[in-house]
C-alpha cells in the first residue's frame, strides 16, 4: 500500500501555463530549477493509501457518521520546529478530539494543519515600514519575517528547508501517534505541563470518568488493546506555493494515479480558487481528498461549478468545502447558499472554518479575535444546516498548544490589554490551549443535541 514511486517531476503531470495568484517571485530562475529537481527526487512525505483512508473517513464525515477536527498553526515556522512544540500541539488536538468523542459519542477525523503550513496569502506584495518598502512576508517556506532586505529576499532553498521541517515533524507525529503516547488509557498525562484553568478542570473531570471506563472494558475482556493504543493523525495544509506542491506529486504504483505528497489533504484559499486558474487545476489533478474554502461572496454557480469540476464522479469525501463566513453573516448566507445548491449539498463534506471571518485589530494594533465570535461562528453553521438538512462535518481551528495571548476572551479571558503579554503568531492570532479545550467541549454540546 505504501510503495509509492518519486518520479522526477514534469514527468508526472504536464502542468498548463495559467495564472496563479501569492506566488513568490523568485529572483534566480536557475537556482529554482536546482531545488525543484531535488524536491522531485526526495521521498514522498506521506502516502496514497494513507490519502485514500483519510477520504474514506471524510466520507463518513459528509453522511454524518463522524466529525472533523482540523486544527494546528496559522503559519509553521522552521524555527517551531521543535519536540516540545509539536507534542503540545498534537496533545491539544489529542484532548480536544477526546472532548468531541466522549461528548458526542461520535468518531473524530483527526487533521492537523501541521507538516506543510509554511506559507500564507498576503493581500499585498510589498509592505512598507518607516518610508522603507520590502517583500512582504510569505511564510517560511519563502522568506524571512524580519524586516530586513536580507530576510525578506524570496529564496527557492527554503522550499527544501520547508521539506525537511515538514518530514522532521511528520517523523515525530508519527511516533507520537503509533508509540503509546495517543493511548486512550494516558489521557491524564496530555493535561501535563498546560496551565491550570476551567476547561482543564472539566477535562481533568472527564478524564477521570474515561479511565473509570477503560477500567471496565479490560476487566470486562472488552477492550481492543491495540485499538486503544494508536491513533490516527493526518496532516493537511494550504496547497498555495505551486512549485513545491507540484514537485512532491508523486504516481501510486498501485494505481498509476497522482497524487500531491506533501500531506494527506490539502486545500485551495478563498483567494486562490478561481476556476480558470492554476489551483483550482492543481488540485483537480491529484487524487487526495481536498479542500476549498469559501466566503460569504461564494455563489451557488461558484459552488456548483466547483463541484463539478473538482468532483465530477462525486466520490464521497473527495471534496470538503470549508466555509469562513464571519459570526454576524453566516446565519445570512449559509442557509441561502445549502439550499440553492441543493441535492448537491449532500455529496460534499461541510467544514466551519470560524477564524479568519472574525479578525479585527486591537487599539494596540494587535491582530486578534474573540472567542465567543469563534463560538458563535460555529454555531451558526450548525444553525443552517440543520435548516438545510444537511449535516455540519467538521471544523478547522488555528490553534496552538502554547498559553499564547493572541485571541480574546474565553472563561479563562484574555483581555485586550493582554495582547502584548505572550503575542507570539507571525500572521494571524490563533486559540490557545484553555480557549482550544472550551471550544471541544461547546462544539461536544452542539454535536450532542444535534445528534438528538
Amino acid at each position: 500500500m505504501h510503495s509509492d514511486t518519486a518520479v522526477p517531476v514534469g514527468h508526472v503531470l504536464d502542468w498548463p501555463d495559467l495564472p496563479a495568484r501569492q506566488q513568490p517571485h523568485w529572483p534566480d530562475a536557475g537556482a529554482l530549477a536546482d531545488v525543484l529537481t531535488t524536491l522531485s527526487h526526495y521521498p514522498p512525505l506521506v502516502f496514497a493509501g494513507e490519502c485514500d483512508h483519510l477520504r474514506d473517513k471524510l466520507a463518513q464525515a459528509s453522511l454524518g457518521q463522524a466529525f472533523v477536527l482540523q486544527g494546528g498553526d496559522c503559519a509553521e515556522t522552521l524555527s517551531g520546529v521543535t519536540g516540545p512544540n509539536i507534542r503540545d500541539r498534537i496533545k491539544t488536538i489529542l484532548q480536544m478530539a477526546v472532548v468531541l468523542t466522549y461528548g458526542a459519542g461520535m468518531p473524530i477525523v483527526k487533521v492537523g494543519r501541521i507538516a506543510g503550513q509554511f506559507a500564507k496569502p498576503r493581500s499585498s506584495d510589498d509592505e512598507t515600514r518607516d518610508g522603507v518598502t520590502l517583500p512582504a512576508y510569505r511564510g517560511d517556506m519563502v522568506n524571512g519575517f524580519e524586516f530586513t532586505r536580507e530576510a525578506r529576499q524570496q529564496d527557492p532553498e527554503r522550499l527544501l528547508r520547508a521539506y525537511h521541517g515538514s518530514s522532521a515533524t511528520l517523523n515525530l507525529v508519527r511516533a507520537f501517534t503509533d508509540g503509546g503516547f495517543a493511548d486512550l488509557r494516558s489521557v491524564h498525562l496530555w493535561n501535563k505541563g498546560f496551565l491550570s484553568g476551567p476547561a482543564q478542570a472539566r477535562y481533568e473531570s472527564m478524564a477521570r470518568d474515561i479511565d473509570r471506563a477503560m477500567r471496565f472494558l479490560e476487566a470486562s475482556g472488552a477492550a481492543d488493546a491495540e485499538a486503544l493504543r494508536r491513533v490516527e493523525l493526518y496532516a493537511s495544509h494550504e496547497a498555495l506555493v505551486l512549485d513545491y506542491e507540484r514537485a512532491l506529486v508523486r504516481r501510486d504504483s498501485r494505481t498509476g494515479n497522482p497524487y500531491t505528497t506533501s500531506g494527506h489533504f490539502v486545500w485551495v484559499g478563498e483567494r486562490t480558487r478561481d476556476l480558470d486558474e492554476a489551483h483550482i487545476d492543481f488540485v483537480s489533478r491529484v487524487h487526495n481528498p481536498i479542500g476549498v474554502k469559501l466566503g460569504p461572496t461564494a455563489t451557488r454557480d461558484e459552488v456548483l461549478r466547483l463541484i463539478d469540476r473538482l468532483d465530477p464522479e462525486r466520490v464521497r469525501g473527495r471534496l470538503t468545502f470549508i466555509t469562513r463566513m464571519g459570526a454576524s453573516k453566516i446565519r445570512e448566507v449559509l442557509p441561502e447558499l445549502l439550499s440553492a445548491v441543493g441535492e448537491e449539498a449532500h455529496h460534499v463534506t461541510w467544514v466551519c472554518d470560524p477564524m479568519h471571518g472574525n479578525t479585527f485589530t486591537s487599539p494596540g494594533g494587535y491582530k486578534t479575535r474573540r472567542f465567543e465570535d469563534v463560538v458563535g461562528e460555529v454555531r451558526g453553521f450548525f444553525e443552517a444546516h440543520r435548516q438545510a438538512g444537511t449535516w455540519p462535518g467538521g471544523i478547522h481551528v488555528e490553534l496552538t498548544g502554547n498559553d499564547v495571548t493572541e485571541c480574546v476572551g474565553g472563561s479563562h479571558a484574555v483581555d485586550v490589554d493582554d495582547l502584548g503579554l505572550r503575542y507570539e503568531t507571525l500572521c494571524d492570532p490563533r486559540l490557545n490551549h484553555q480557549q482550544s479545550l472550551e471550544m471541544a467541549f461547546q462544539v461536544a454540546e452542539m454535536l450532542d443535541q444535534g445528534a438528538r
